[in-house]
């Protein structure tokens, strides 16, 4: 079975890797030759035994419960994890840095997994892995995907590197190209890691999809939410001429991280004016646990976009957004769409996390959709 290996997903800058964020990667397939890290797994706490990752197609490397040194730094982690459902399970991979990076795997029940491309899942701001577990994990791997959701580094139960203010990094084995999906800022990270590898010319031609190029280390990137290709600042500009109140709120949310105090604003930030108050408040308290240190450095993320562009039609991209998004507006979705020149799709009726949102199926279904023309397009 082939192995690929890609590195540096976290350079914003075009090419280059930035000596501040140069431990920060993102690491899809190791060499067969080179040395197995270890993992350490966590049994699910819906279920009382442990499920290990079997080395099948799609499979992340078996895990073992051997620890290797201590980390560089672990700061005050929350006091108890996100419970996980029926069929996750926690893995602790091992980066080589010596910190450990968490995911939370849902893997298929269906034979015909082997058949289909795993996806892996890199939330945004203030989320970590558990903001995918809740919902989309679960409808994807009963659809025959295995799944792979993480947290970046000094997020969730991921360790903290000493001394970091930049978004973090994983080291993980897929064993067959895997669909990156990326929400919010996490979108603009998996932006970043394609433009990176068009950058490295990890292509390679593909006429059953009549495209001229595919991407060699993905088959394709679901885009949710999105920060555009050029990042926040338009949509900051155009909410301070447009929207001054909302432009106001949004500030106050994110940067001032207000959204933590408040259950109207964490409500209006993030989730549909329908969703349960008692939802809101739960989802409010694992965000206000999720995040021990910023994600990005906003002054030299902006200093390196707009993100470089790739060859069009190179890669499969779905661009979607929100109708009820209040971070996101639909300049920022119809830009990005028109970066990969693809047509955006808005979902209606759901708000800026959609995969929490009171009717998350409705993203979900689109995406299904998508992934099953992908898998029809691209079968042998």
């Amino acid at each position: 079975m082939t192995s690929y290996s890609a590195h540096a997903l976290m350079s914003y800058s075009k090419i280059r890797i930035k000596p501040h964020l140069r431990h920060n990667t993102f690491s899809f397939i190791k060499d067969k030759q080179k040395k197995k890290k270890t993992s350490r797994t966590v049994e699910s706490e819906a279920m009382a035994t442990t499920f290990p990752c079997t080395s099948i197609r799609h499979s992340l490397p078996n895990p073992t419960h051997k620890m290797t040194k201590t980390p560089l730094a672990v700061l005050g982690k929350s006091p108890l994890p996100p419970r996980l459902k029926e069929g996750q399970t926690r893995h602790f991979h091992r980066l080589p840095s010596g910190l450990a990076m968490e995911a939370i795997v849902q893997k298929s029940p269906n034979s015909d997994s082997s058949l289909k491309p795993p996806l892996v899942f890199v939330h945004g701001s203030f989320h970590a892995a558990w903001c995918w577990a809740e919902h989309w994990l679960p409808f994807f791997s009963g659809e025959g995907f295995d799944c792979h959701a993480i947290s970046l580094l000094g997020q969730g139960e991921s360790d903290v590197p000493a001394g970091a203010n930049a978004a973090g990094s994983l080291e993980k084995e897929v064993r067959s190209p895997p669909v990156l999906f990326g929400h919010s800022f996490g979108g603009l990270i998996v932006q970043s890691y394609i433009s990176r590898m068009s950058g490295q010319q990890m292509f390679r031609p593909s006429p059953s999809s009549g495209s001229m190029f595919t991407h060699a280390t993905l088959s394709g990137a679901v885009l949710i939410c999105s920060a555009p290709p050029s990042g926040n600042s338009g949509l900051v500009w155009r909410y301070l001429m447009t929207k001054p109140i909302a432009a106001i709120k949004v500030t106050l949310s994110l940067a001032a991280k207000a959204f933590a105090n408040s259950l109207p604003l964490c409500k209006e930030t993030f989730f549909s004016a329908t969703m349960d108050d008692d939802l809101v408040q739960r989802y409010q308290e694992l965000m206000k646990n999720s995040s021990r240190i910023p994600l990005f450095d906003l002054r030299k993320l902006n200093a390196s976009l707009p993100v470089a562009s790739i060859p069009r039609d190179s890669i499969e991209i779905l661009v979607m957004g929100a109708s009820d998004d209040f971070i996101v507006d639909a300049e920022g979705l119809r830009e990005t769409a028109e970066f990969y020149g693809v047509q955006p799709v808005c979902v209606e009726g759901v708000a800026h996390d959609m995969m929490l949102d009171c009717s998350w199926e409705k993203g979900a279904i689109v995406i299904l959709q998508w992934l099953k023309a992908l898998n029809k397009e691209h079968l042998p």
